[in-house]
């Protein structure tokens, strides 16, 4: 039974892993901060997991455009100010934006943070 148990688990970890990846969004530049002091609301989805209802922070119109077109993300939608907070499993506060997830299985996502060196917070 722990056999199949960690199995699951590494794939999980893995689908999670491509998830997170497979979206790199434009690094914000100090002097771009004006600009991005935004968030892009999304669903996150690819041939490996998803989909997620998510959330990035900062972003500017045209890296939420790019976000909505990347793998089979849709529903793309740019609005001012933070993402909101209620009712997240978690975020991965990565080195230039914070994700934000509204579903999904927090465990198998802050092991896809850690493969991009980002910081996991659960429910915040």
């Amino acid at each position: 039974m722990s056999i199949l148990r960690n199995a699951m688990l590494i794939a999980a970890a893995c689908a999670t892993a491509a998830v997170l990846l497979s979206a790199p969004l434009k690094p914000a530049l100090a002097a771009d901060a004006p600009a991005a002091a935004g968030h892009c609301s999304f669903t996150l989805k690819n041939q490996w997991a998803g989909p997620y209802k998510a959330c990035v922070a900062p972003a500017d119109a045209g890296q939420c455009t790019e976000l909505g077109k990347a793998d089979e993300n849709s529903d793309a939608t740019w609005s001012a100010g933070a993402c909101p907070t209620a009712s997240v499993v978690g975020s991965c506060k990565r080195s230039k934006d914070t994700l934000y997830y509204y579903e999904g299985d927090a465990s198998g996502l802050e092991l896809g943070c850690g493969f991009q060196s980002g910081e996991w917070n659960t429910g915040s």
